[in-house]
């Protein structure tokens, strides 16, 4: 699709949840063709923290470099104090907002090969919290601890050799956020105006048929 009709529409980012961002050849991709993008990954992704201290080299063997770890052993580890909290947007009970942390990591590859950089984007909300949307999620995308809910996302440090600068909390918030509401919009056209329910035969009829639902939503 990007290829084909990339140029014609006009976006910014490329977003979507644990099922496109857990492919690491799909975010290769992306990347290949310049593209920016914030994609859910899985609360097992390993990464390497390219921002941790290491140990003084000591002048043998190979120089020490930072340990794979999940990104939940990397969330469990961090300081108290490391969240930032942002406004979303006004919601129907209020500011929705969110608190994050970003940070410069190395990911995996299929078959444990080294990967690239990207930027590790880490969002936690309140479990008591209900203002808001929550986009559906597998399983293994987010996890929990007594107070907080926690989802994991990873967006691209360069694209298409060209290095990008690191966006502001405020951007990946307001992407992050845009992508929960077209999910829970395409949510609401299946279970209010039917958006699942058609019987079509041709690729035309199929697009009235998404028209019209996605109108009313």
């Amino acid at each position: 699709m990007l290829d084909t009709w990339g140029e014609q529409i006009p976006h910014g980012w490329v977003t979507g949840d644990d099922e496109l961002g857990r492919h690491t050849r799909f975010r290769q991709a992306l990347r290949e063709r310049g593209e920016r993008y914030v994609l859910g990954v899985p609360c097992t992704t390993a990464i390497r923290d390219l921002e941790a201290s290491l140990p003084a080299y000591q002048g043998r063997g190979r120089p020490p470099k930072p340990t794979w770890q999940s990104v939940t052993a990397w969330r469990k580890a961090l300081d108290p104090d490391v969240w930032t909290r942002l406004t979303v947007r006004d919601g129907e009970k209020g500011p929705v907002e969110i608190e994050m942390i970003t940070c410069r990591v190395q990911t995996r590859l299929e078959r444990k090969r080294t990967g690239p950089q990207e930027w590790l984007v880490v969002t936690r909300r309140p479990l008591s919290d209900e203002n808001g949307l929550d986009a559906h999620a597998a399983r293994d995308a987010t996890d929990q601890d007594p107070r907080y809910r926690y989802h994991y996302y990873l967006t691209p440090t360069q694209a298409h050799e060209m290095v990008l600068e690191e966006s502001s909390l405020a951007e990946l918030a307001r992407v992050i956020k845009a992508g929960t509401c077209i999910e829970a919009s395409f949510k609401r056209g299946k279970s209010e105006a039917g958006m699942d329910e058609y019987q079509v035969r041709t690729w035309e009829g199929w697009h009235h048929h998404m028209a019209l639902t996605l109108i009313a939503v």
